[in-house]
């Protein structure tokens, strides 16, 4: 029951499934939340030797690129479905993959039609400040030398990929299509352990900080936690089998030097599923660290409790009895009985704490 919660927990934010009841396979219909502004289309156009771009709203760029180029585009904000129809079947993209695109429930996967490839999977980035986790389905859609890449969001998850190409570092000014597929995939795995790197951190700090001083609000911390870490792990699971997929597709668009590299993104898949689980792990351990904290100080503050109680017994003892409104009592009349009674007071008290001390309670 509990793990049954923390799963509903972590979707409740996540918007419901909107489908249309009886609608035919490959109906588009959106089922996001974010709505964009401005949808942006970027297009880059690049070989060995060239390297172009360009920035269009709610507009697809007319451009074909020759045999030997390589045609990037970039598109921002899925709610638009018509344009991502438009420009989907501009290449060919087959109705089922256009239906897999704008449905942001996808769990990542690959599939091979007769014109493409579509790869679909989530970006992770968290937030250290917030302790939030958030979560964006991207698809790369790999056509002949042409790739399509859809976010859900407006910022640019690529731009590293951008710099590559346009400084020609590395091989993937001098590759085919596929490459740059390969290429987007493995930056958004790398932002992968980036997060990671971040949940690392909050992690040390909620150990400190348990340590140092728990709170209650130390208890939500580590909760949300659970909850990023659940997410990534529903993610990554199935991300070895789209990778694995990839590695050893047998489809024309995808030649056997890329393969080769996808191979060893699947390493660090295994890595990030290790991480995953680690941390998972981590998280289950300071949740009861915290508790055992709680416990701990509650514990001391009982003890402590009791010990006065315990010493203040026989004193109230002492005190009820002399206090009782009887005639005849005879130490009332004894000159010095009120200090007789403070010297056997404190002679009590003296000798309880020896003994708690001995018996090593206090």
């Amino acid at each position: 029951m509990r793990l049954t919660r923390l799963i509903q927990s972590a979707t409740s934010n996540i918007p419901k499934v909107r489908r249309i009841v009886g609608a035919p396979p490959g109906t588009m219909v959106y089922t996001g939340e974010r709505v964009m502004d401005e949808v942006h289309v970027h297009l880059t156009h690049y070989n060995a030797g060239t390297f172009e771009t360009s920035t269009t709203l709610d507009a697809i760029p007319s451009e074909s690129v020759g045999e030997g180029t390589v045609a990037w585009y970039d598109m921002r904000g899925l709610h638009n479905t018509e344009l991502v129809e438009s420009l989907g079947s501009k290449y060919g993209m087959h109705p089922l993959a256009l239906e897999d695109v704008v449905d942001i429930q996808q769990r990542p996967k690959m599939e091979g039609y007769d014109e493409g490839v579509l790869l679909q999977l989530k970006a992770f980035s968290y937030f250290r400040d917030k302790r939030e986790l958030h979560v964006e389905q991207v698809s790369v859609y790999l056509a002949k030398n042409t790739v399509i890449t859809f976010q859900e969001d407006g910022g640019d998850l690529f731009a590293s990929v951008r710099k590559r190409l346009k400084n020609a570092s590395g091989r993937i000014r001098s590759r085919p299509a596929d490459y740059l597929a390969y290429a987007l995939v493995d930056n958004i795995i790398d932002n992968y352990f980036v997060a990671l790197d971040q949940i690392e951190e909050s992690l040390d700090e909620l150990e400190a900080s348990i340590m140092q001083e728990p709170k209650m609000e130390t208890k939500a911390l580590i909760h949300n936690l659970k909850l990023a870490l659940l997410t990534m792990r529903k993610s990554s699971s199935p991300l070895r089998e789209m990778i694995g997929r990839f590695g050893d597709s047998e489809h024309q668009l995808i030649g056997e030097d890329t393969q080769l590299f996808v191979r060893d993104l699947k390493d660090h898949v295994i890595q990030v599923t290790d991480l995953v689980e680690t941390y998972r792990d981590v998280t289950n351990g300071l949740y009861d660290l915290y508790v055992s904290e709680i416990s701990f100080r509650m514990n001391s503050v009982m003890q402590t409790l009791t010990i006065v109680s315990t010493i203040f017994i026989p004193l109230s003892f002492l005190a009820g009895v002399y206090g009782m409104n009887f005639e005849y009592i005879p130490e009332l009349r004894q000159p010095n009985g009120y200090f007789m009674l403070w010297g056997v007071m404190l002679t009590i008290i003296g000798l309880m704490l020896w003994w708690f001390r001995r018996k090593r309670w206090l």
